[in-house]
């Protein structure tokens, strides 16, 4: 036989395109179109309602960036289509290939109510099914337009204070027509057999079975009368639609999902609209389909249909009730989870789980973060405190080098605690269940043997959009269809359910699940993760005196309400593209002006508590949240600050050869005549922290052209060029007295400018640097080196309520891809017997790496990566001042770092009052951290207090409440009983029994008396 393959499916492809797809709505009638252009902002659907439209006809250009248009669309079905299908179709100007990136619409009743959305893929309502004839149809359409931001090229296009006024799109089609049924079935089978297809072997029988099937059925289709012949043609697929896929066929279990970026190439406000725009869809899918099944994740997006869509939030609420639409992930948002914090992280889980079991009365078993940017070893254990059961996730098929050796796992984090995970095989999570994508996952899955099936979610999504009728099509064909794998569409947790029964000894990945690839995410948009930062630290501050003054202070009533918003909105802009800086430049111009008001709102309530706390007086109290003591004041307690030992006070003179040396009894630091430290001298060990030859505190610059993705990357060979920063303008001794000396040093760098303060104070093991940075570098990388001379072999990096270790070699192509790593409060290199750390108050990336010297002994060295300058998505990233944050600390332990690390990022506040405060709680054991104070979520008073062990090894401890107790019991992340070991007690004097593993959480409930 011939080999006429190309010809027959090229036949198809045409045919597809251009006879049968254009002839699924047949008939068109023109409807009647008006317009009205929405100023400024959007306006709510009452006061669209009443605005004066005027008149508007296809081919018009409507909506510039940002804009909002309503359209109100008119007419009458035809009596002659009575008994049949009547759908309007509304083509508001659509690029087909960007659903989610482009303009969007929602139809609205004349009452206001929603009917559905429409984009590129749903571009059709509704009308009669069957029509009676006579139907009067009136919608108005929200329309947006948004700008198309996908090609990866700088633009002002992504702020409304900087995009052009120029109209974007032009309507193509508002029509009212016949939907003729079996038409679009047949362009159902069709599609489904070509993707099938032309994903089978050459020389495999199927194929061609199918390949003549398909001619067979394009033979029976008159092509000038598509509609009366589709049922014809499809009669002859039934033989290859009805043949059973094979017994050992990969079973796939699909589940509908639109992942909606909360913000990303637009703003907070148009993800509002969004995820109204998308559940819109997907509940009116539901209605016409039963089987359908829809996850959503993010209680931030559920709630924002509560509050500006609260009829359809009832209608999803019914959907939920019925088992069709099901909440996933407990998490407030899809957070990054590098760089947020252990208590946010935390908070993550209780905010985002107390809202589906507040609203919906679910316990969601599910974390669902399919698109972070890399997930900390952290993890496990918040997940399992959460209640939760199963993790999943997709990013890390994007890593660059290292293909992950599982889709089926348990993982395991820093402390022990495993989760059962998945990781989709299909490798995308917004499918199309198509063909190709099916056999991907099937081809690609790893547990080959051991486990035989894999999870899809599938539907439009980054953007939004969801799933639509074409997607349930394929499904419903590939359910039990010969070459395909088996696809059945199932609620999250039955796949988990049946993958962990089948596969319950599933191999161990220990340790964090680190994507190589956007790894300048920790780095890009500085004041975006400063003002994260801060914001924790100042959350931290605001409970802890808040609770403290609840308990002790007559009259003062604890801000819950003022509390919870802020911290939800903290958890909002720890989404997985604000925090990591990936977003367009409006995200960031209001995440800034965000963090402006929640500092302002937090000091002020951290000042009231305090105050009350304080009671009236003249004497200065110095009020320390630190989890440690310092300089005389307890951990949590306020009270006169001890001045330093005068043998160890600070004395600078001048250096031999140019520059200065200062010096406390515990360190001698030498700053020389460029400005730079070139010996930083442990008096107490003995020993040196810089290697000869080297100086530290040294700011490089490198040119930085990712391969791609600008603002989230950085890539490899970004090293191999390097200019050090040592042109110097000025260098001064800004300050020197006996409690401390400050050198100031000045530099000039292209369009840019550093000024560096380096502090030695008394008593401190410290060398304290403010850098204060005007930068206006385009596509470079800004670092400060630090060259120890230390033998490590590793290095530690604090992450949340513990740390993680990562190799300082490159033996293998796993280490060598961890070039740029994550840490929050410090970095730690160490040799047996000594060590030294870098800390910081606002800076997440760092590399580290090693040299072997001509001596034979070893430089390790620590960078930190303070600012980027990528052009897209935001063309002005990190431009204007800075001043970021950072010591050295030659000679410290784990937990020195611990210490110092806090005591950097929680900044002591000094009230006038009448008597020194004492600590509401205290610890017994520096290894335990306490983490939170605060009063218990339900209002009942209680304190819980947040705890873990900080340095990696097993700590007993004593929690002593300096209240009266009625009884103490360990909790979850919701604050809910746990049968634990960790917690006994308490005893008559209040003091709670502790015992913990390494790094392990343990939240306690104390009840008050």
């Amino acid at each position: 036989m011939h080999d006429d393959r190309s010809i027959t499916e090229h036949r198809l492809r045409r045919v597809l395109k251009e006879r049968l797809k254009p002839a699924v709505h047949s008939r068109p009638v023109p409807l009647e179109i008006e317009r009205w252009e929405a100023p400024d902002e959007p306006v709510a659907v009452t006061e669209a309602l009443a605005a004066p439209y005027e008149p508007c006809a296809i081919g018009e250009t409507w909506g510039p960036a940002w804009g909002t248009t309503w359209f109100k669309v008119t007419g009458t079905v035809p009596a002659a289509w009575a008994g049949r299908t009547v759908e309007a179709v509304l083509d508001l100007g659509f690029d087909r290939m960007m659903p989610g990136f482009q303009c969007e619409g929602l139809v609205h009743r004349a009452d206001g109510s929603e009917v559905k959305a429409l984009n590129p893929y749903n571009d059709w309502v509704r009308v009669a099914d069957p029509a009676a004839g006579g139907e009067r149809v009136e919608w108005y359409v929200e329309a947006a337009s948004n700008p198309v931001l996908v090609d990866h090229s700088a633009t002002y296009e992504g702020d409304r204070l900087t995009s052009g006024d120029q109209p974007l799109y032009r309507l193509a089609r508002m029509d009212l027509a016949v939907f003729e049924t079996e038409v679009w079935e047949l362009v159902q089978d069709l599609e489904v057999l070509h993707d099938l297809m032309t994903q089978l072997g050459e020389a495999d029988a199927r194929r061609y079975e199918i390949l003549r099937a398909i001619d067979a059925a394009l033979d029976a289709v008159d092509l000038a009368d598509v509609p009366g012949t589709a049922a014809a043609a499809r009669t002859r697929l039934t033989a290859v639609l009805a043949a059973p896929a094979h017994a050992s066929a990969h079973r796939i279990s699909a589940v509908g999902h639109a992942h909606i970026d909360s913000a990303w190439l637009w703003p907070l406000r148009e993800t509002v609209r969004k995820v109204s725009r998308t559940t819109s869809n997907v509940v009116d899918l539901m209605d016409a389909h039963p089987e359908f099944v829809f996850a959503m994740s993010q209680a931030q997006q559920l709630d924002w249909i509560k509050t500006h869509r609260p009829g359809l939030f009832e209608r999803i609420k019914k959907k939920i009730a019925d088992g069709q639409f099901v909440p996933v992930g407990g998490m407030w948002v899809e957070s990054d989870t590098n760089m947020v914090g252990g208590e946010a992280m935390a908070r993550q889980f209780l905010y985002g789980k107390k809202f589906f079991l507040d609203e919906f009365g679910i316990e969601t078993r599910n974390v669902w973060l399919p698109d972070s940017f890399g997930y900390t070893a952290a993890m496990p254990q918040i997940v399992k405190l959460s209640g939760s059961t199963w993790f999943l996730t997709q990013k890390i098929c994007w890593s660059q080098v290292n293909a992950f050796p599982h889709h089926t796992f348990w993982w395991e984090g820093i402390d022990g605690t495993r989760v059962f995970t998945h990781f989709p095989p299909v490798d995308t999570y917004n499918s199309d269940l198509g063909g190709a994508q099916l056999a991907h996952a099937a081809a690609n899955y790893r547990e080959k043997g051991r486990g035989s099936r894999s999870l899809v979610p599938f539907g439009w999504g980054d953007g939004g959009g969801g799933p639509t009728r074409e997607h349930l099509a394929r499904a419903r064909r590939q359910r039990d269809l010969e070459g395909s794998p088996r696809v059945e569409i199932e609620r999250p947790d039955a796949f988990f359910e049946k993958a962990h029964a089948e596969y319950a000894d599933a191999p161990v990945w220990a340790g964090e699940l680190y994507l190589e690839l956007h790894r300048g995410t920790y780095t890009s948009q500085a004041k975006t993760k400063q003002g994260n930062r801060r914001s924790e630290s100042l959350l931290r501050e605001a409970e802890l005196w808040a609770a403290t003054a609840a308990v002790r202070a007559a009259g003062y009533a604890y801000p819950y309400e003022d509390l919870e918003r802020i911290w939800k909105t903290v958890l909002l802009h720890q989404f997985h593209d604000i925090l990591p800086g990936s977003s367009i430049a409006w995200v960031h111009r209001e995440a800034r002006a965000t963090y402006a008001q929640v500092r302002e709102e937090l000091l002020g309530i951290t000042l009231a508590a305090q105050t009350a706390l304080a009671g009236e007086g003249a004497t200065e109290l110095v009020f320390n949240c630190a989890p440690h003591a310092r300089r005389g004041v307890p951990a949590g307690g306020a009270g006169p600050a001890q001045a330093p030992d005068g043998r160890q006070r600070v004395t600078v003179e001048e250096r031999h050869g140019g520059g200065h040396v200062l010096a406390n009894g515990r360190l001698l630091v030498e700053i020389d005549g460029r400005g730079l430290i070139v010996s930083a001298y442990d008096l107490e060990a003995r020993r040196e922290a810089l290697a000869p030859g080297r100086a530290a505190n040294l700011l490089q610059i490198h040119p930085d052209h990712p391969n791609m993705w600008d603002a989230w990357d950085v890539d490899a060979f970004y090293r191999n060029r390097v200019t050090d920063l040592v042109e110097l303008d000025a260098l001064e001794v800004a300050e020197a007295g006996p409690d401390a000396v400050t050198v100031r040093v000045s530099r000039s760098f292209g369009r840019s400018a550093a000024v560096q303060s380096i502090t030695l104070r008394a008593g401190s093991k410290t060398v304290d640097l403010v850098t204060e940075v005007d930068w206006h570098e385009t596509e470079k990388f800004l670092k400060a080196s630090f060259p120890l001379d230390v033998k490590a072999e590793r290095s530690a990096s604090e992450t949340q309520f513990g740390h993680v270790y990562r190799a300082t070699h490159t033996n293998t192509s796993w280490e060598a891809a961890k070039f740029e790593i994550c840490a929050h409060r410090w970095i730690h290199v160490e040799e047996p017997g000594w060590g030294t750390a870098v800390l910081n108050d606002s800076t997440y990336g760092h590399d580290v790496t090693r040299d072997v010297r001509p001596d034979g002994g070893q430089t390790t060295t620590v960078r930190l990566s303070l600012l980027r300058a990528p052009r897209y998505p935001d063309p002005e990233t990190d431009q204007g001042a800075h001043t970021l944050r950072f010591s050295l600390a030659p000679g410290a332990e784990i937990a020195d770092a611990v210490r110092e690390g806090h005591a950097l990022n929680l900044p002591e506040r000094v009230v006038r009052g009448a008597a020194a405060v004492a600590p509401l709680l205290a610890v017994d054991n520096d290894a335990v951290v306490v983490e939170a104070v605060k009063l218990a979520e339900d209002r009942s008073g209680d304190v819980v207090v947040r705890l873990y062990e900080s340095r990696g090894g097993r700590a007993t401890a004593v929690l002593k409440a300096d209240f009266r107790l009625r009884g103490a019991v360990e909790t979850d992340l919701l604050e809910r009983p746990l049968p634990g070991q960790a917690v006994s007690g308490p005893a008559p004097d209040g003091a709670v029994a502790l015992s913990l593993r390494p790094f392990q959480i343990v939240t306690v409930r104390l009840h008050r008396a």
